[in-house]
C-alpha cells in the first residue's frame, strides 16, 4: 500500500516578520541584475500546461522550468554566485552593483582581490553551482557530498575544478565539515545556503540570489496575462528557497499575496514538523534523510527562511517518494500540446502533489483547506532537470516508486 502524502494547516504564531525584507523587490533587482551581466545568462522558459490544467480542472498551470539555468541543468548557481559576490564586495568595500562578471573576470580585480576559496556541502545541485562560478570568476572551491551522492553529479561538480569528495556522512555533518575548513583558511568562506545562529548574511545573499528565478516566473506570468499566481507550490530542503519565493511574492504582491504550499521529501520534513508542532519553533529530522528527492535532503531548517515561511505559508506538505516520481512522468509525457519539461526528482514534487490532489477526492481536505479550483492559476518550479541519469530512467523508463498499491 502506498504511503500517504501528511499536511498541515500553518497555524503558528506570527513573529515580528523582520526576516522579510530580505527578499525586498530592491534586493532582488541586484541580484538579476549581477546575473543578466553573465553572457551565459538567459531568461529559463516559463512553460504553460494549458492542456495538463485542463485535464486537472485548473484556470491554468504554470512551470518554471529550471534546467536551462546557465548550462547547469538546476538553479542552485543563482544563489551561490551571488553571495560570492557579495562577500567579494563587502571585502572590497564595494557595492554588488559594480561586482558585473566582466570585472570579476578582468585581471584588476585579480590584482585587487586575489584568491578565496569557498567551501561548501552539497547534494549536488548547489555544489555544481557554486563550483561553476568560482571556475568563472578565478577562485577556488572545495565541495563535500554526503553519503549516497550520485557519480554523475560528483563528476559534474568535479568537471569544474572544486576539489570535490563524498564522505561517509549525511549533509547536515558535510555543512559542519564545511565550516570547520573554511575557519582554518585564509580567505576561506562557507557558502551555505542553511543559516544558523551566527551564520545569517551568506545564506540572506543565496536566498537573494534565488530571488532572480521569482523575478523572472512573475514577469512571465504577466506577459501571459497572469497578473498574480493564486497559489504557489515550491518546495524545501533546508528552506531558503522556500523562503525566497515566498518571500519575493509577498513584498511583490503585499495587498493579496498568493497561496503558499511548502512541500517536502517524506525522509526529511523539518519545516512540516516544525508546523505540526505549531509554537513557532524550528524542528530538526535527523538521520541517514534517504529520499529520492536527493536535492531537498536536509534535516536542518535555515533559520530566517523559516521565519518568513511560518508567517506567510498555508500548507506544510510531507510528501513520499512516489509523489515526485509521478511528478517526473507527468511532465516529461506531458497532455499533446503541452511542451515537455525535463524534471529530475527534487523538482517534479509540486507536480505529483497538485495531481494527488487534482485527480481524486483522496486529499480533498487539503484541496479545500487551499481553495484550489478551476479558477485557480498555479505556479510551480521545476528546480533542475535530469541530474542523475540513470534515477532518472528508472523512474521514466521502469516505472520506479509507482503509484500502483
Amino acid at each position: 500500500m502506498k504511503e500517504q502524502i501528511k499536511w498541515v494547516d500553518n497555524h503558528m504564531p506570527a513573529s515580528d516578520d523582520k526576516q522579510l525584507a530580505i527578499m525586498s523587490l530592491k534586493n532582488v533587482a541586484k541580484a538579476r541584475f549581477f546575473h543578466s551581466s553573465f553572457p551565459q545568462y538567459s531568461v529559463t522558459p516559463l512553460a504553460c500546461l494549458d492542456g495538463m490544467a485542463k485535464y486537472l480542472g485548473l484556470g491554468g498551470l504554470y512551470v518554471k522550468d529550471e534546467s536551462y539555468r546557465f548550462g547547469l541543468n538546476a538553479f542552485k548557481v543563482l544563489g551561490g554566485s551571488f553571495a560570492m559576490a557579495r562577500y567579494i564586495a563587502q571585502k572590497m568595500d564595494a557595492d554588488v552593483s559594480q561586482m558585473t562578471y566582466d570585472y570579476l573576470t578582468s585581471k584588476q580585480f585579480r590584482e585587487e582581490f586575489g584568491q578565496a576559496t569557498f567551501f561548501t556541502a552539497t547534494d549536488g545541485n548547489h555544489g555544481r553551482g557554486v563550483a561553476w562560478a568560482a571556475h568563472k570568476l578565478g577562485q577556488k572551491a572545495v565541495v563535500h557530498m554526503p553519503k549516497g551522492s550520485s557519480q554523475a553529479r560528483y563528476d559534474n561538480i568535479a568537471k569544474e575544478g572544486a576539489t570535490v569528495t563524498i564522505e561517509d556522512v549525511n549533509y547536515d555533518e558535510c555543512v559542519r565539515m564545511a565550516a570547520a575548513e573554511a575557519a582554518e583558511t585564509k580567505l576561506g568562506v562557507v557558502v551555505q545556503d542553511t543559516a544558523w545562529e551566527g551564520y545569517e548574511e551568506i545564506p540572506s545573499w543565496i536566498m537573494q540570489g534565488y530571488g532572480t528565478m521569482a523575478s523572472e516566473a512573475a514577469e512571465q506570468l504577466r506577459q501571459v496575462e497572469v497578473n498574480r499566481p493564486t497559489h504557489v507550490f515550491i518546495q524545501a530542503g533546508v528552506g531558503s528557497l522556500a523562503g525566497a519565493v515566498v518571500g519575493y511574492f509577498t513584498n511583490l504582491f503585499p495587498n493579496n499575496p498568493p497561496k503558499f504550499i511548502v512541500m517536502e521529501a517524506r525522509a526529511a520534513d523539518c519545516l512540516y514538523q516544525g508546523a505540526l508542532a505549531g509554537d513557532g519553533k524550528p524542528r530538526i529530522v535527523e538521520g541517514d534523510l534517504q529520499t529520492i528527492m536527493a536535492g531537498l535532503a536536509c534535516g536542518e531548517p535555515n533559520i530566517l527562511s523559516w521565519d518568513i515561511l511560518r508567517n506567510h505559508v498555508s500548507a506544510f506538505v510531507s510528501c513520499p517518494d512516489w509523489v515526485s516520481a509521478r511528478g517526473m512522468r507527468m511532465l516529461g509525457v506531458p497532455v499533446k500540446g503541452d511542451p515537455t519539461v525535463i524534471s529530475g526528482e527534487s523538482g517534479a514534487v509540486g507536480m505529483g502533489l497538485l495531481a494527488a490532489l487534482m485527480e481524486t477526492d483522496e486529499y480533498k481536505d487539503l484541496r479545500d483547506a487551499i481553495g484550489l479550483d478551476r479558477f485557480s492559476q498555479v505556479l510551480l518550479f521545476s528546480t533542475e532537470g535530469n541530474t542523475d541519469p540513470l534515477k532518472f530512467r528508472k523512474v521514466l523508463w521502469d516505472g520506479e516508486y509507482s503509484t500502483v498499491d
